[in-house]
């Protein structure tokens, strides 16, 4: 498939069309950003390990019935995928406290939510992602009450696997968010899974692999992805050994 035009250059991949109206090509760079893009640096090697990691759990997902864009890695960062219409809404299912819920309510880091939550942000960087409920994104004509509960689901199926996944190789899913679109009338997952979109800890430690290292300039950000997709069974080397 023939890569043409940038559609979108985003705080940490290039968005570009193709020559088939239903798919794109998502460039995966080194760019990292914190704080709504106040704060970008470049990390070696970042692009390639997160392409490799959301390829690895886009196929984790749909093996397990959970329908993505995902549709075949390109290279060591472009990922070819579906051309989604998406809501402008993130999903967050937080299993254990960080972030800005231990701010916004005071509680200790690392407590354990039982039963996890689930949150719904508004997707504007210049607003700082606030957050907003059913309510308000079927009043705004984000999405219907259909298709959020339909996201909803997904996101708790999503949890499931790869709570399990990552409990398998020592690791604690703390939170994470995902991002969905429309195509061809169904909800599909889309955007990428990989520690720029999660807080994953080492369950025995709780050191933190994943961007917060970035954001609290803990050092080895790259390196705790590294780890991390290790563990799961992620492979970082090419077939040819480079």
């Amino acid at each position: 498939m023939q890569k043409l035009d940038l559609l979108y250059k985003g705080k940490a991949k290039s968005v570009f069309e193709t020559d088939n109206p239903d798919y794109l090509i998502l460039e995966f760079r080194d760019d990292t950003s914190a704080f709504n893009g106040e704060r970008i640096e470049q990390l070696a090697r970042k692009g390639k390990v997160n392409n490799r990691f959301n390829a690895f759990i886009m196929q984790k997902l749909s093996e397990a019935g959970i329908e993505t864009h995902f549709e075949q890695q390109l290279s060591d960062e472009e990922v070819l995928v579906k051309r989604l219409t998406m809501i402008p809404v993130e999903c967050v299912v937080r299993n254990y406290a960080a972030g800005s819920l231990v701010r916004r309510l005071g509680l200790q880091e690392g407590q354990a939510l039982t039963p996890p939550t689930f949150e719904l942000f508004y997707k504007d960087d210049g607003l700082g992602d606030p957050m907003v409920n059913d309510s308000l994104a079927v009043s705004l004509g984000w999405a219907t009450q259909a298709q959020l509960d339909e996201m909803k689901a997904l996101t708790f199926k999503v949890n499931d696997v790869l709570s399990k996944m990552f409990d398998d190789g020592g690791l604690m899913l703390v939170d994470f968010k995902l991002e969905f679109g429309v195509f061809k009338d169904r909800i599909v997952l889309g955007d990428e899974f990989s520690p720029d979109g999660c807080r994953v800890w080492d369950k025995q430690t709780k050191k933190k692999l994943d961007k917060d290292r970035f954001r609290q300039s803990l050092g080895d950000v790259v390196e705790g992805y590294e780890e991390v997709a290790k563990r799961i069974g992620v492979s970082l080397v090419d077939e040819s050994g480079g």
